[in-house]
This record gives structure tokens, sequence and C-alpha cells, in this order.
């Protein structure tokens, strides 16, 4: 998401028929939006009397959330930009021998490359509802739905992130390197689901035991 880019241009973006941004560019958005909730969360808490005892542990989250948010940000446009060459790659020439193996390098150095963004996708996602389990713990009781719809959009970006891990790895040819690709991406989904689920059922029993 180029920097000045309204909401209202980006959704029309990802609407059109152009490959970016896609799904990688909306599970880092989703990341990003679930930051921001974070964030509000904290700006809710901090300077509160009833919470004077555990601020600097919420302006400490707050930080972390902030550049976790800068780089989801990043993310958006860094997904944009190493599918390029990934496209361009699926329509190199593959005549001769020759042209098939320098196409093979490309596309397997290329998809890589490609899988690499989701899974960093993926591991800020999982760091981001660590601190929104902290943050359901000593942040206001009166923003305790904030820090659930940020968990689910924290989730939303991990699970909508391995899709484009998977669809990646599942092109390549060398299986060796898209099973340690897969190996981290699953790793991450399995810690970030848990994680979101406990802190999300925890939040909502708060709300509605």
């Amino acid at each position: 998401m180029t920097e000045g880019q309204t909401i209202t241009a980006f959704l029309e973006a990802l609407s059109s028929k152009q490959p970016v941004p896609g799904g990688g560019g909306a599970s880092a958005m989703a990341g990003a939006l679930g930051t921001a909730l974070g964030l509000m969360v904290g700006n809710l808490t901090v300077g509160k009397k009833k919470y004077a005892a555990v601020e600097a542990d919420v302006v400490s989250m707050m930080d972390k959330l902030a550049g976790i948010q800068r780089e989801m940000v990043t993310l958006i446009d860094e997904d944009a930009r190493v599918f390029a060459p990934l496209a361009a790659a699926y329509g190199l020439p593959a005549g001769t021998e020759e042209e098939k193996q320098y196409k093979e390098q490309v596309m397997e150095e290329n998809l890589t490359n490609a899988s690499l963004v989701p899974i960093r996708i993926m591991e800020l996602s999982v760091e981001i509802l660590g601190i929104l389990q902290e943050m359901e713990e000593k942040g206001s009781v009166m923003a305790v739905s904030d820090v659930g719809v940020a968990v689910q959009f924290a989730r939303t970006a991990l699970t909508g992130a391995v899709m484009n891990v998977f669809i990646n790895t599942k092109s390549m040819k060398n299986r060796e390197k898209a099973l340690e690709l897969n190996d981290r991406a699953h790793k991450s989904l399995e810690a970030g689901i848990l994680l979101a689920d406990q802190v999300y059922g925890k939040a909502l029993k708060r709300l509605n035991p």
C-alpha cells in the first residue's frame, strides 16, 4: 500500500482484475488493522489511575505494536513487489533445454521470495497475538471487545497469508526447500491459531460469561 493511499483506493485496487494487491497484501492489511485496534486499547488504558501499575507494560506493548504495524504496511507493497518477477518468470521461453533450465532456476528463486513474504506476515501475526494476550489481561476492561476484534484480524492475517505460502511452494521443483518453507508456515499457523482461540475465548467469556 503506497504511502498516502486511501483505504478506498486500496479496496478499488484489490477489487480489480490486476494480480496485485491480492491475498497476501490483504492479509498484511488485516494484520495492520489488528495492531491498530491493539494500540487503541493501549491508548484507552495509558494515563488512567486504575492502570497505573501496568502502564509501563502497556506502553511497551504499544511500542511493539507500532513497529509491527509499520512492517505490515511495508509488506503490503513487498508482496506486490516479489510477485512481479514471478509473473514474468512464468512467461519465459522453454523451447530448448537451456531455456528450460534457466526458467526453472528463475522460477525457483522467485517462488521462494514470494513465499518468504507471507511467512513473515504469519510470524508477525503470531507476535501480535502474543502482545494481545497480554493486552487482554492488562488493558482497559472497557476495551475487551476491541482486543477480541484485534485478535480476529491477526488470526485472519495468519490464516490468509498461509494460503500464499502454499500456493507458491506447491509449484517448487526443489521439494526439500518447499518442505522447509511449509514447515515454517505450519509452525506459525498452529501456534497462532491456538493462541488466537485462547485469547478470543477469554475475551468472549468476559463479555458474555
